[in-house]
């Protein structure tokens, strides 16, 4: 199946956002363009599942988590790169950018969910994901732009530009609360 034009899709954002030189530096054989309505049937959740374990909840509320993320203008941006021959999504990014009060009501946008399908990695797919994500995110002002990663994936985020600075913390909800997280 070719790929279905950015025209006939409902996308996350739009797409002159996306960096015009990352567009130019992607394979020819490449599309990177926002989140669409329709990609659940283009492997989004498969490409995710690099990651982590990702539970599949089905199309329609797929399609309603999409459309709570497009409820929210200026916060979430998904990009997808696919194959243009099969229409296939081949690698996935996500910024969120949240707002402050500090920094004079400033912004920061945060990086999340890079994944790439293991056939296509080693061929700069991440790297474009990780350029288009940190442009939009200066496009729209943001003081910074920052993510993390395991310590293995810190020399390739530093090729991409960013610092190891500070550390992470985290705290899980327990599985047995009263009202247990969504895995």
């Amino acid at each position: 199946m070719p790929l279905t034009p950015d025209s006939e899709l409902e996308l996350l954002f739009p797409p002159s956002l996306i960096s015009p030189d990352v567009k130019r530096a992607l394979h020819q054989d490449l599309h990177i363009r926002p989140l669409a309505s329709t990609d659940h049937a283009r492997g989004h959740l498969a490409i995710l599942s690099v990651l982590s374990v990702v539970s599949d909840p089905g199309e329609t509320a797929w399609r309603t988590q999409f459309a709570a993320m497009r409820a929210a203008p200026e916060t979430y941006f998904a990009i997808v790169i696919l194959d243009r021959a099969t229409d296939r999504i081949i690698g996935v990014g996500s910024l969120f950018v949240e707002r402050k009060f500090m920094r004079g009501l400033g912004r920061a946008g945060h990086i999340e969910d890079i994944a790439v399908d293991k056939q296509q990695q080693g061929k700069k797919v991440g790297l474009r994901i990780i350029n288009a994500l940190t442009y939009i995110s200066e496009q729209l002002g943001c003081y910074k732009t920052i993510l993390n990663c395991s310590d293995s994936n810190i020399p390739f985020y530093e090729k991409c530009g960013f610092v190891k600075k500070e550390n992470e913390m985290a705290k899980y909800a327990p599985l047995d609360s009263p009202h247990p997280p969504r895995l």
